[in-house]
């Protein structure tokens, strides 16, 4: 028999001869009907775990990873408010099963069995994962995470307190609520983990308000690697701004009470709380693991003696609300109860077809309050001398610090956040002088962690902000990218449209800056953002577009739910010049706050049939410093900026060069992964046969004089449309 069958067997014979494991009386933390209904939702987590691989065995079910031995969960549920919204542990089915007692007209059983069967009509991903989740209940579904759900905790804890002082107008959170985020003992150590405790301890040292409910489910085992006896508590009892609270989740009193003083903690002090429960894990991991090949059979058999379903009846037996006898009646009925309607669910329909796996990768567009901006007088009253220079040519960092001034102007939930972004208005002062005007809570500075920056705008925007937060650097974009693939953008995918987190994320990146960074502040890679599914990238070359694409990019964010990723070029934040020095040929005056470029919507200068350069970013400015001498050599050209890099305008750029002879792609990104890849493939599926690409070289850049030596230049833009046209 496998371990699932032999803790079933356990539990009927045990129950029958009155053999209980030992443990603390009950208290009278619960009533006798509310530790009945408890010993109810722990039966059917119980059986929803059987049941699951039966359905797998039969291949009509699809994920085994179950409950058992952490369903204490159902009184953590219990202890909480079902407006409280809930990140959770993929081993908190009581949890979710509690949290549907309290909420009139829920079919919890239903949908999980839906969930396992993959079934379209599954009511949070519609057959897209067996992910815990549900709109009604608050609960925003997570796949099988380890902790990246930790980081975007804390950002939702943090919006409860922000709104507050600004109310967002699609706010999803109550006034009084509080965020509650469970993971297992071995999620703690991760990395991603360690930083959402520190940022909540960061914040809450210096009083913040962030009313967030860590809870560790400690079983003693990650997959097949134990913890360390008193690991978690040695860890966690003495973290600064962290109040540290245990309970015993195989006993239902226990852990209810326990659960309680901790939310009571942070919902009546707005600090986050760490409550840390005594779990056990039946079964194993899932269901292809034998956890005898990695342990002892006396160290298994001792957890399974400790199952919580006999603990629980224990207790109720102690406490006169329940005899053992009327215990079985309960557990068996729910096993048949469940069988009965996975029979039924594995009968719907399933997803068939890309296009309907597709459908939630771009998240349902919303109804806003229509803004007209704000007023000339407020205009004035927040530039200040700035409105007199708006009409004379300034350098891109300037105009997209006035796009965020006129922003945030008219649309009270944006958020601005990230290293340096106030008090220093940012590494190329872009962000200067926003947090004066618009104070700490809009325009914040984080600690100096980019997974806690992405996780904080990932939160807020869970609860109704469009948060704008900034990577100082490309490069420094690879310590937090699953926060953006794992998180950001899966999560209308998961949630089919019912969960979305839009936001702008300013990088500011690219290279060319002379002299200065290496390759940590000279990046040109952008391929981990390419391929991530529903995520746009835009990507000015002049100060006007970058003003008018950053309006864009906010309406996409605020009525289209979009994750918006803005790619600043930092070598053409201060460019004046185009052709000769003081020619002031690259600066634009500030476009007025109604002018926008489209989502899509590329750029063209002039017209010429010879020659069409696709490029974008430093490209752009390269191919129209190129320009004269090539139009010096008779070559008549046109050349077409990108604007919108994912994903690609593909119909605006096919209709831009129609009629061109040959296509020059200018691609500063390296040529592996970069997008001259994608946009090779595009002209050529579409029957242009003359085409040639400058790129970037499969290299890191260099500090100093040789920083270019890598990157496409102007002498390789000409000799490259030279060749081309032989």
């Amino acid at each position: 028999m496998d371990r699932a069958e032999i803790v079933h067997q356990n539990f009927l014979t045990r129950l029958a001869t009155g053999d209980f494991p030992s443990g603390k009386p009950a208290t009278n933390a619960l009533s006798r009907a509310e530790a009945v209904g408890l010993f109810r939702t722990q039966c059917l987590s119980r059986a929803l775990d059987r049941t699951s691989r039966a359905m797998q065995k039969a291949g009509q079910g699809f994920y085994t990873i179950g409950s058992s031995g952490h369903e204490g969960m159902a009184a953590v549920a219990a202890a909480l408010r079902p407006s409280d919204m809930a990140f959770l542990h993929y081993r908190d089915a009581a949890f979710q099963l509690g949290r549907a007692e309290q909420v009139p007209g829920q079919s919890a059983l239903w949908d999980m069995l839906l969930s396992f069967a993959c079934s379209s009509e599954d009511p949070i991903s519609g057959g897209r994962h067996k992910v815990l989740g549900s709109r009604a209940l608050m609960i925003p579904p997570q796949t099988s995470t380890i902790a990246s759900h930790l980081p975007k905790a804390v950002g939702a804890a943090y919006s409860v307190g922000l709104a507050r002082r600004h109310p967002p107008e699609h706010q999803l959170l109550p006034e009084d609520a509080i965020v509650a985020c469970s993971f297992g003992d071995a999620s703690a150590n991760h990395s991603t983990a360690q930083g959402a405790f520190n940022t909540a301890g960061w914040a809450s040292y210096q009083s913040s308000p962030l009313p967030l409910l860590f809870i560790c489910e400690d079983n003693g085992i990650g997959i097949s690697t134990p913890t360390p006896d008193g690991w978690i508590a040695a860890s966690f009892q003495s973290r600064p701004g962290l109040k540290y609270f245990h309970g015993d989740a195989l006993d239902i009193y226990d852990t209810y009470s326990a659960a309680q003083r901790a939310a009571d903690y942070v919902r009546r002090r707005r600090k986050p709380a760490f409550l840390h429960l005594r779990t056990v894990r039946l079964y194993g991991h899932a269901g292809a693991d034998m956890p005898t090949s990695y342990m002892s059979k006396s160290a298994v058999e001792a957890e399974e003696a400790n199952d919580p379903l006999l603990h629980s009846v224990r207790l109720l037996t102690d406490a006169g609300a329940l005899t053992p006898s009327d215990a079985l009646e309960i557990y068996t009925e729910t096993l048949e109860r469940v069988a009965r309607a996975a029979a039924e669910a594995v009968q719907r329909p399933r997803l068939a077809t890309a296009r309907e796996v597709m459908a939630s990768i771009v998240p349902p567009k919303r109804s806003v309050t229509p803004s007209n901006g704000p007023s000339a007088e407020t205009r004035a009253a927040t530039f200040g001398s700035d409105i007199s220079a708006m009409d004379k040519p300034q350098p891109m960092s300037r105009l997209i610090n006035w796009a965020l001034n006129d922003l945030m102007l008219a649309h009270e939930e944006i958020v601005l956040c990230g290293e340096d972004v106030g008090r220093k208005g940012g590494v190329y002062g872009v962000t200067q002088r926003l947090q004066q005007r618009f104070g700490e809570d809009r325009v914040i500075d984080t600690l100096l962690d980019e997974q806690s920056i992405l996780g904080l705008a990932i939160g807020m925007a869970q609860n109704g902000f469009i948060p704008v937060p900034e990577i100082q650097f490309l490069a420094y974009l690879h310590n937090a990218e699953d926060q953006l693939r794992g998180e950001a953008a899966t999560l209308p995918f998961f949630s089919n449209g019912q969960f979305t987190n839009p936001m702008v994320l300013r990088i500011a990146g690219l290279g060319y800056q002379k002299g200065f960074g290496g390759h940590f502040h000279n990046d040109n890679s952008i391929a981990v953002l390419r391929d991530i599914p529903g995520v746009i990238i835009a990507c000015p070359s002049t100060g006007a577009d970058a003003a008018m694409m950053l309006r864009e990019c906010v309406r996409l964010a605020r009525e289209e739910q979009r994750v918006v990723v803005f790619l600043e070029p930092i070598a053409l934040y201060p460019m004046r010049d185009l052709q000769t020095d003081g020619d002031n040929a690259w600066m634009c005056s500030y476009p007025s706050p109604d002018e926008s470029i489209a989502f899509g919507q590329i750029g063209q200068h002039g017209a010429g049939t010879d020659l069409a350069i696709v490029t974008y970013g430093n490209g752009h400015y390269l191919s129209r410093k190129a320009e004269a001498d090539l139009r010096a050599k008779g070559i008549d050209l046109r050349i077409i900026d990108l604007r919108w890099l994912a994903p690609l305008p593909e119909e605006a750029l096919l209709a831009a060069t129609k009629g061109c002879k040959n296509v020059l792609i200018v691609d500063e990104c390296r040529r592996t992964g970069g997008q001259a890849e994608a946009l090779m493939a595009l002209f050529a599926e579409a029957g242009h046969s003359r085409l040639a690409r400058v790129t970037a070289q499969d290299s890191f850049i260099a500090t100093g004089p040789a920083y270019g030596a890598t990157l496409p230049d102007e002498a390789q833009i000409i000799a490259a449309a030279e060749a081309l046209l032989l």
